[in-house]
């Protein structure tokens, strides 16, 4: 057996011998070799594309006077661009995402128009050409930095006494001075004649007609407010309301006032969308609708001194926005801030958008009743909490601007630190586009990424919301749609972008499906 078991040990090594000989020759082994180990493929993060932020951030920009912008009637036309550049940047970096131009502030007009002068408030002169555009420029610079532009107008102040001697031949109150009213040392269209109608009217469509404007937009000058200059004065308009008597009008003179505004509001909003339905048409009335609404309410009548019933205007859907000035703090008793804007909450009956004028002028403005920054950040975050309230409008720009109170500062820092986008307006059109086709890839600018997006939509869009994910950070861009190529960061601290989402929002706002793009 030991014999046996020692053969079979010299069989076994001569047989290694002979394969070992025969590998040093060159001879294939029949030895099986062992497959690599192969690479696993890696697997791409999971990617949950966040829910858009919608709300509504605006900022009054008041021309009258020079309020806000151009700061003076003697910069040139570079120095009013560059000013009015400033405030657009500033509204994108403090996370807000629409301006409120005023373009109309008493018959005269801040762009070019065949109807109505030049705003003195660019050159100092009623009727002088600046030499550019501004509206025009306003809509191309807002939209490139994703914000929307809202035409302000004035209705039916014409101006003031004091301008009678310097005012152009083209304004309407030289062409038809019969239709005219002074008050107080003011000059106002009558609200009570057509004519007047008309040509606020046509102005205001030759601007949406013409120019790429989001929303047209009226402040709370209908009737003049009362003035303490002039006490118990009543606004001059005997021989219009007794030609509306002759013609067997049968309301008394106050509700004949409110019904001359009812109808322009109604004609506004119904002409408006005829010529382009999807834009919006918002009014910012008089905070206050009547006093005792809700109960505790004090203050000037709106309803009654200057005939304005914003509530109607509401609750019959003669706008797509109401704005009221709620310009009074958290705390005041007889104009409380939550009051009022609960109230208006509940009047909003057609689910209209409600975004209530905050008063940012107010923020260290050097008066006893001077508001703190956190007073107007802490109202936005209360308009957050109530449904249907979805945006806030400040007024005005100069205090943001000035950073009063460090105003800006915390909008940027914290209130407004997630962007949003404006609400769409359903009942104007509810009917998402077509998502858009995407590619990426590397741009021959350094650190960027080139993305292609090629429209789908068998409509007019108005953005492309463009939104990639660095690590596990998102960020985004408003990007008008015209735009087919769109860079955006390659990279950010060391950490490639390996997302990119595109959504096509159309004129109502409303959001197309994703379209995705992943690192390949």
């Amino acid at each position: 057996m030991i014999m046996l078991r020692h053969a079979v040990r010299r069989r076994a090594s001569a047989l290694a011998s002979l394969a070992l000989l025969a590998a040093c020759a060159g001879e294939p082994s029949t030895a099986p070799t062992p497959s690599p180990t192969p690479t696993p493929t890696p697997t791409p993060a999971p990617l949950t594309v966040p829910a858009i932020t919608r709300e509504f951030r605006g900022l009054w920009i008041a021309t009258v006077a020079n309020i806000d912008w151009p700061t003076s009637t003697t910069l040139s036309a570079t120095q009013q661009q560059a000013e009015l550049l400033t405030i657009l940047n500033l509204a994108r970096t403090t996370g807000l995402n629409a301006v409120v131009l005023q373009v109309r502030a008493s018959g005269d007009a801040l762009f070019a128009s065949t109807l109505e002068p030049w705003s003195k408030s660019l050159t100092g002169t009623q009727g002088g050409n600046p030499g550019w555009d501004p509206l025009a420029f306003a809509v191309r610079e807002a939209h490139a930095r994703g914000l929307e532009l809202h035409a302000w107008f004035n209705p039916f102040r014409a101006g003031n006494l004091s301008d009678s001697l310097t005012r152009s031949p083209l304004h309407f109150a030289r062409q038809r001075p019969e239709l005219t009213r002074p008050y107080c040392g003011s000059l106002w269209f009558d609200p009570g004649e057509d004519a007047v109608h008309n040509q606020t009217i046509a102005v205001i469509k030759d601007v949406a007609l013409r120019y790429d404007v989001d929303a047209i937009h009226l402040d709370d000058f209908f009737y003049p407010y009362p003035d303490t200059k002039c006490p118990n004065l009543d606004f001059p308009d005997s021989a219009t309301f007794a030609r509306y008597q002759v013609g067997g009008g049968q309301l008394a003179r106050a509700d004949w006032r409110r019904a001359n505004i009812n109808r322009f509001v109604e004609r506004l909003y119904t002409e408006a969308h005829a010529l382009r339905p999807s834009i919006r048409v918002g009014i910012s009335p008089f905070g206050i609708w009547r006093p005792g609404n809700p109960a505790g309410i004090t203050g000037l009548d709106a309803y009654s001194s200057i005939y304005a019933d914003s509530r109607l205007w509401l609750q019959q859907g003669w706008v797509d926005y109401l704005a009221p000035q709620l310009y009074w703090s958290i705390a005041s008793t007889g104009q409380s801030f939550p009051a009022l804007l609960d109230w208006w909450g509940q009047q909003n009956t057609k689910g209209r958008h409600l975004w209530p004028g905050l008063a940012a002028y107010r923020v260290a403005d050097g008066t006893s009743s001077a508001f703190a920054a956190s007073e107007i950040t802490t109202q936005i975050e209360r308009s957050r909490q109530r449904s249907g309230s979805l945006g806030t409008i400040l007024y005005n720009t100069t205090s943001v601007r000035l950073d009063k109170g460090g105003l800006a500062t915390a909008l940027a820092a914290t209130t407004n630190a997630i962007p949003a986008i404006p609400p769409a307006t359903p009942w104007l059109d509810n009917v998402a586009p077509a998502a858009p086709t995407i590619t990426a890839g590397a741009s021959t600018t350094s650190g960027q990424l080139t993305v292609r997006v090629t429209n789908n939509a068998a409509e007019v869009l108005a953005w492309w919301l463009v939104r990639w994910r660095t690590g596990s950070s998102w960020s985004q861009r408003l990007v008008p749609w015209t735009e087919s190529t769109i860079d955006i960061p390659a990279a950010s601290g060391g950490t490639n972008t390996d997302a990119v989402v595109v959504t096509a929002i159309d004129r109502a706002g409303n959001a197309s499906p994703d379209a995705i793009w992943r690192t390949p």
